[in-house]
């Protein structure tokens, strides 16, 4: 998947201009907002029926892990905004990939495949206006206070 992404440099400039609360409560609430078009197609595409009755419904979209999983993620900086989105099932591994005595039932690639354009032109489109909109408001917050 090859894809473009413009206005990094003016769009890194105006995340400058907002308190270090305000950057990661914008990206969490886009980066929620895209992983759940990911999730909700999966629940869709999930296998229904015998043995994987609670996968369908069990893809979500969260910043936190499982102590389990956790334990496997290495976290960067105190900058870094993480969001995570998959089963709850320990079953879905198995679901999607099969084992030696269940074929594999592919859902959640194909579903990734089917969301990730438009989850990328979510956040681009939406990463924009929202920086926009949080800079406008701390510039005439400033301006108040400067009186």
């Amino acid at each position: 998947m090859k894809m473009e992404f413009h206005g990094g440099r003016e769009l890194e400039e105006a995340l400058r201009e907002l308190k270090l609360s305000t950057r990661k409560s914008i990206a969490r609430k886009i980066l929620k907002r895209a992983g759940q078009k990911f999730a909700e197609r999966a629940n869709a595409l999930a296998p229904k029926g015998r043995g994987s009755r609670h996968l369908s419904g069990s893809y979500g979209v969260s910043s936190r892990l499982s102590k389990r999983q956790a334990a496997k993620v290495r976290k960067e900086g105190r900058d870094d905004v993480f969001m995570y989105a998959g089963t709850n099932d320990p079953a879905g591994q198995q679901q999607e990939f099969g084992n030696s005595r269940h074929p594999a039932q592919p859902h959640a690639r194909p579903a990734f495949d089917e969301t990730a354009k438009p989850m990328f032109d979510l956040i681009q489109d939406e990463m924009a206006g929202e920086v926009e909109k949080s800079v406008a408001r701390a510039r005439r917050k400033a301006a108040r206070a400067g009186k």
